[in-house]
Order: structure tokens, then C-alpha cells, then sequence
């Protein structure tokens, strides 16, 4: 799921809205802040990936809007360097969404009355070049296939699920002909690189299905990576009575590992991965980072575990008068709890937070919301009060927090320690951060 912040659905977009010029050509030609560029040497501009297609010439033309009248501004480049010039969206004419009705789709199961941004179901080609986002091909045009050829556009991230047609069918529910492996096809025979998505749902597209998909997979050289994730179940949707069970994770991991040593003989790589999910469901130890590679699938969730662990360093806490707990998702607390105390940390708290807010099996900490954070903290403290230990600092990691300052319920962060009634310090997501936290001799709560 992406919160799209960055993105916008525009009914009448005409171009780019520019925020930044920097010093250089554009700025020295005119164009300022405030200007939307509609077309270089007349040809419209989509999004800043044309606006780098486009400008990439020694002189070029031009056409903004600018307080509603159009002007037109010659550039000259003087240099190869970055012109400088950022827009308010990557995307100048609005987000494509997405047109299937996927059985498991996790945005039909978010709660009622978040912000809007979180229920845009994007399936963009150009936020898979851009961002990663994983898209279905299904909602591509012949236009669109010459262009992300034309432009390079690689690796692209793609949601296959299944290769099966009527597993496919009952997934992904197409409104449209589904020839989302026919474009695939197209991609690779282009040299088009490609990282798999299979969202896996139980005892439908794994066992000997999630077998067919890999076997089609594997003879393609252009698909570089798969990573295999489950199903995301809340509470506020009706088609699934539950995702993964421990038993039918480690079914998943044993696949997955033939296939793993398949691949590592042949391509030199796992090439296929498992999210950290199926791991901690099933009760197996994490692979250290070797066996991630490049983590070619680490925004996907893949590795991240793995990588924290290894870059967690043998540290000491500093001496403070202030109880430390580090706040998490209850999928992650078991794992923080066993490294900080391998570390010798058994006095750095651990507050495994439940999400109430979507409930299910909705266990990452990406996805606290302020209030669910607000309850649980507010009652440890209560518990440390009638003990007489009240009074702790509380580090949040920054990933439960959005580019604009705002958790998943619009509560600020700046706001949380209010609605927690305690001390609390965002920190960013990484273990260095951590380690940094913990040994700097500062008061945690402190700036």
C-alpha cells in the first residue's frame, strides 16, 4: 500500500506545478516557482519523467502557465548537471488507479475515515519506475508498453500472484481483459528488467500454484527477483476468515527454499525471498543477510529484519535515571527483545503496541496509529506508576510517521507524546539510530 502523498488525482492537469529552481539555466531562462510547465518544444509533459526525457538537450523550449497566461522561456544548457527544478507531484496529470477488484486487496480492508491519500489504489507503471510501487500491467496501453521501452524504463516492479488463468481470475478479478502477462512478455523480450510480487493467500495460490508461477518465472532471465509476501487480513473486510497460520508458513519457507537452491546453483542468487513475516509467523530463525543478497526486495518488507539485526552493534547503553522502552509493532517485539538483551540491554523495555485500528493480522509497526500507541503507552505507564517507576522515555520509530509529520490517523508526531501522557522521542528506523538513542549519553527525551 502506498499513502501516494507525493501523487495526485487530478481531474484537469495541464502540467507540472514547480516548487524548487535552483541556481542555473532554468532559473537564469525565467522559469520560477510557481510556474507549471505544460510542454517542452511543444510536446506535453505527463510527469517528471518526461521532464528528464525532454530536457535532456543542449536548448529546449519551454511553455508554461503562469498566473493563467502562457509564457514561453528558451533554456540553454550550459553544463550536464541537474537543472535544478523540482514539482510539486512527480505525476503532472494524476495517478492511474487501479481498475481489478483483487479478493485480497488490502486498501478494501482499511478501516473507514482515514485520510483520503490512503485509499487511492494506485497501479501506476511510472511509480513502479519511480518509487518501486508494485503494479499489475493489467491497466497498460500499447502506447504505454512502447513508451516505458522508449524511456528505459527499468527495472519495473510487477505484481504477478499467480500464472494460472483461473487463479488469476478469482485473485485479481479483472473489470478488463487481463494481459498483464502478455505485456510481461513484451517487457522482457525489450530487455526491461523486472521484480516480482506474489501476494500469497492461503491454499490458493501457493502450494503447487505458487510452483507453476516460480517454474514460468524462473525460465525468464529479466525477471531479476520475487519476493513472495502474505496476504495483509483486517478486520474490516469480509471475503477471508484469516491469513497465514505458523504451520502453513513454514509450508511456504520449505518451498521456498528448494526453489532458493535452484536458483542460487543457476543464477547466482536466492532470486526468490520470503518476507520477514512467514519467518517470525513460523517461529524460524531469521537468515542472516547473506542470504538477501543485494536485498533486491528490502522496500517490499524482505531483509529488513536481517539487516537490522547485523547492523545492531554490541553497545552499552548510557547511564540515565530515565526508564527506556523502545515502542514496536507486536510482530517485531519478540525479535527487538531478543537482540537488546544479547546485547546486554535486558533493561531497555520493549512495548509490543496491538492494532486495534485494523485489526486481523496487521502486526507491523509501519501501520500503529497514534491512538493505538496513545492506549498502550498510557497504560504502561499506569502499570509503572502503581509500581513506582513512572516517568519513562518512549522511542518511536519514525516509519509509523509520513512525509507530512502524520501517523495513520492523522495524529501528528509532534503531538504523540501528548496523546501517549508520557515522554516520547521519534527516532529514525534504523538500528544505528537505535544504538545512537541508547548510547549518547543525552536523556533520550531530551532535543
Amino acid at each position: 500500500m502506498s499513502d501516494a502523498s507525493h501523487v495526485t488525482v487530478h481531474d484537469d492537469a495541464c502540467g507540472g506545478r514547480v516548487t524548487v529552481v535552483g541556481p542555473g539555466a532554468a532559473f537564469e531562462s525565467g522559469l520560477r516557482a510557481g510556474d507549471v510547465v505544460c510542454a517542452v518544444d511543444g510536446v506535453p509533459v505527463r510527469d517528471v519523467i518526461d521532464w528528464w526525457w525532454a530536457t535532456d538537450a543542449p536548448a529546449f523550449v519551454l511553455r508554461v502557465m503562469r498566473a493563467a497566461e502562457p509564457v514561453e522561456l528558451r533554456i540553454e544548457r550550459k553544463d550536464a548537471n541537474p537543472l535544478g527544478v523540482q514539482f510539486h507531484d512527480v505525476l503532472f496529470d494524476g495517478v492511474r488507479q487501479c481498475d481489478n477488484a483483487c479478493t485480497f486487496c488490502f486498501i478494501s480492508g482499511l478501516p473507514p475515515g482515514l485520510r483520503p491519500a490512503l485509499y487511492v489504489r494506485d497501479d501506476d507503471f511510472r511509480l513502479s519506475f519511480l518509487s518501486g510501487n508494485f503494479v499489475t500491467l493489467t491497466n497498460v496501453t500499447d502506447d504505454d508498453l512502447g513508451r516505458i521501452v522508449e524511456q528505459r524504463l527499468s527495472p519495473l516492479h510487477v505484481s504477478i500472484h499467480a500464472v494460472d488463468p483461473d487463479v488469476r481470475s478469482r485473485l485479481i478479478c479483472p473489470t478488463a481483459n487481463d494481459d498483464a502477462l502478455a505485456h510481461l512478455e513484451t517487457l522482457l523480450d525489450a530487455g526491461i528488467e523486472v521484480h516480482v510480487q506474489i501476494v500469497l493467500v492461503p491454499g490458493v495460490n501457493d502450494g503447487p500454484v505458487l510452483a507453476e508461477t516460480l517454474a514460468y518465472l524462473f525460465e525468464r532471465p529479466g525477471v531479476v527477483s520475487v519476493g513472495c509476501v502474505p496476504m495483509g487480513y483486517t478486520r474490516h473486510q469480509h471475503r477471508w476468515t484469516g491469513s497465514y497460520t505458523p504451520d502453513q508458513a513454514r509450508r511456504v519457507l520449505d518451498a521456498l527454499d528448494t526453489w532458493q537452491s535452484r536458483a542460487r546453483k543457476a543464477r547466482g542468487s536466492g532470486w526468490v525471498y520470503a518476507a520477514d513475516e512467514f519467518y517470525l509467523l513460523a517461529g524460524v530463525a531469521i537468515p542472516p543477510v547473506g542470504h538477501y543478497d543485494d536485498f533486491p526486495q528490502y522496500e517490499n518488507g524482505i531483509g529488513m529484519t536481517a539487516a537490522f539485526l547485523d547492523e545492531l552493534p554490541a553497545i552499552r547503553a548510557a547511564g540515565s535515571s530515565t526508564r527506556i522502552t523502545v515502542v514496536t509493532g507486536e510482530l517485531f517485539a519478540p525479535v527487538m527483545s531478543t537482540a537488546l538483551a544479547s546485547r546486554g540491554l535486558s533493561d531497555i523495555g520493549v512495548l509490543a503496541v496491538p492494532n486495534h485500528l485494523f485489526g486481523g493480522n496487521v502486526s507491523v509497526t509501519g501501520l500503529l496509529s497514534g491512538q493505538d500507541i496513545g492506549r498502550t503507552v498510557r497504560e504502561a505507564e499506569g502499570l509503572a506508576a502503581r509500581e513506582g517507576r513512572a516517568g519513562g522515555t518512549y522511542l518511536v520509530p519514525d516509519v509509523v510517521v509520513n512525509s507530512d509529520g502524520l501517523l495513520i490517523d492523522d495524529v501528528p508526531a509532534d503531538s504523540l507524546g501528548e496523546v501517549c501522557g508520557a515522554d516520547v522521542r521519534i527516532i529514525e528506523s534504523h538500528a544505528g539510530a537505535l544504538a545512537s538513542a541508547l548510547t549518547s549519553g543525552e536523556e533520550p527525551g531530551g532535543p
